[in-house]
């Protein structure tokens, strides 16, 4: 199954390369952003939009997309940033001006109420650390309290199905009940026969 779906995507990507090389002839590789040869990237879900827009729908009327959108950037495999450059975090998250800090605060503590991130003290204060949590599991949470408009939620759910996603179809990490699990069970590898 894994073999079929790499020679897929491979597939694609070629096709999608020999298109784009049509489309936009004027452009060599050098003039492109490409993650493979480049450092400084970061993965995100393909449904990072519409998780955007429903933290600002809860955060109610305070936007806090972009102060997540920071701490994601700034975080590696292990989820976690230190909160020890406020000023720098404030004005990449967009805040300016004498209130930036303390603006940029306050939308780290809507993040760590709505329990998309969860802060501990330390040296730089209250919020010195946060650890960034699975944005779907957040918005399942939410959106079982009814707190979530059905058109945001129903559309991160298709577009998760679309991508194959499961985050919002698991429990505990495990498929719900009734459901098959989006990626297939690995099974054991075989030893080989003898003749």
């Amino acid at each position: 199954m894994n073999a079929t779906r790499t020679n897929l995507t491979s597939k694609i990507g070629i096709r999608q390369l020999e298109l784009r090389h049509q489309l936009w002839p004027q452009f060599a590789d050098a003039d492109l952003w490409l993650r493979n040869v480049r450092n400084g990237f970061t993965t995100v879900p393909r449904t990072l939009p519409i998780i955007f827009q429903i933290m600002d729908c809860l955060s109610k009327g305070k936007p806090v997309s972009a102060a997540y959108f920071d701490l994601w950037c700034r975080a590696f495999d292990e989820c976690f940033v230190v909160l020890n450059k406020p000023k720098d975090m404030a004005f990449n998250s967009g805040f300016t001006g004498q209130r930036a800090e303390q603006t940029w605060q306050k939308r780290i503590s809507i993040l760590n109420n709505l329990g998309f991130i969860n802060t501990q003290p330390g040296p730089s204060g209250p919020m010195s650390y946060a650890l960034i949590l699975n944005p779907y599991k957040v918005i399942k949470a939410h959106h079982q309290k009814k707190a979530i408009p059905a058109e945001f939620y129903n559309t991160l759910l298709v577009r998760a199905v679309e991508i194959g996603a499961n985050d919002l179809t698991e429990e505990n990490g495990e498929p719900l009940p009734g459901r098959p699990p989006t990626v297939p069970k690995r099974h054991p590898v075989q030893p080989p026969r003898r003749n």
